[in-house]
């Protein structure tokens, strides 16, 4: 095993596959919302998931935040480096497990949509429907592999370019936003608040670009299809779209690492 990996490290990257598989498999709510004739409850289960993963980040920053104050003084900023960049691979990981899980989950979350429409909308009674021996054999019956023809009637002309170019964009600057605030502040350590407060930032204007350009236009698809205006296979080449292009970006978030931390901590001092 190499030197950085350490027990905190794997508890960090455990936590990380899950969160990422979750973001990953929140994409498949609205293909299941599509389905089932409910889009609006798949919105709203969409972005009930999103809120959960991204709350849990708030308990995953300060155990990565701890890996700088435990590295060895004699090369803290190769071991540091060496340990982030593992993450950055886990978070490749963890969204290719979500789209191992896909199928899986569309079945799941089209059955959690009906539920939660019947219940008009209380999780807490759902949960507990969920969690009967009854339903839970339910939804073990739901699990799925991928198969090949999940990809038919997808052609390169159904599959949205830009949105892809933009997705993969955003996925690396938010996957390597709290890893290049933490490195700058080792490179840094005279500004490191200001340098880890930085996160916040390169986050935000990630969530932003999310909200303005991709956000919309899969809601605006997403009615189209249930209302009968769009074919479901724009949808599924919509979730193909996000969940590969997220890929991407995870894998483009390593050649973004290092200019990322360089940038904050000069952002840090100029302050």
């Amino acid at each position: 095993m190499a030197a950085f990996i350490t027990g905190k490290l794997l508890i960090i990257a455990l936590l990380l596959l899950v969160i990422t598989a979750v973001e990953t498999l929140a994409y498949s709510a609205r293909l299941s919302g599509a389905r089932v004739g409910l889009i609006a409850t798949a919105l709203s289960l969409f972005s009930s998931i999103v809120l959960i993963s991204r709350f849990s980040t708030l308990f995953q920053q300060p155990m990565t935040a701890k890996l700088a104050d435990l590295a060895p003084e004699g090369d803290k900023l190769g071991f540091l480096e060496d340990q982030y960049r593992f993450l950055l691979f886990v978070s490749s990981a963890g969204v290719v497990l979500g789209i191992m899980l896909f199928p899986t989950f569309i079945g799941i979350f089209s059955r959690t949509i009906v539920q939660l429409s019947e219940e008009k909308g209380s999780y807490i009674k759902v949960l507990k429907k969920g969690f009967t021996i009854a339903s839970l054999k339910k939804t073990a019956a739901c699990f799925r592999f991928p198969r090949l023809s999940y990809l038919d009637g997808i052609t390169y002309q159904t599959v949205p370019k830009r949105l892809f170019a933009v997705n993969v964009l955003i996925s690396g600057i938010y996957t390597v936003g709290i890893l290049a605030a933490l490195y700058a502040s080792a490179l840094a350590p005279e500004y490191q608040g200001a340098a880890m407060m930085s996160s916040g930032i390169i986050n935000g204007f990630a969530t932003i670009m999310l909200t303005l350009f991709v956000d919309p236009k899969a809601s605006i698809l997403a009615d189209r299809v249930a209302n009968k205006k769009a074919g479901y296979v724009y949808l599924k080449s919509y979730s193909l779209t996000m969940v590969t292009s997220k890929f991407a970006g995870t894998l483009f978030a390593q050649a973004l690492f290092l200019p990322a931390a360089y940038y904050v901590a000069w952002f840090s001092k100029w302050i």
